[in-house]
């Protein structure tokens, strides 16, 4: 399975919806939380092109944007298509 990153806080609801979905469809995932380590959040703001909010959802090294991207490529029907094709 495709390799999935998730940038996080503890008071984001946004990051805990995002991880409900993603456990949902089984998918394990990497959690990298952002809180209190400047140096995560500035490697996360690079890595997403300037995006500063959480989360930040990461496949195979390609942004998808936040957990209402992710949402929107579930609903679609792009999102198990799209991490098996990154296999």
């Amino acid at each position: 399975m495709a390799a999935i990153e998730i940038y996080t806080t503890q008071l984001c609801g946004f990051c805990y919806r995002a991880k409900k979905l993603l456990q949902e469809r089984g998918l394990a995932f990497t959690e990298i939380d952002v809180m209190m380590d400047q140096g995560r959040r500035q490697e996360m703001i690079e890595r997403a092109g300037g995006r500063r909010t959480v989360p930040q959802i990461f496949i195979n090294g390609k942004s998808i944007g936040g957990y209402e991207d992710l949402y929107a490529l579930d609903q679609a029907g792009r999102l198990m298509p799209m991490l098996q094709a990154a296999e």
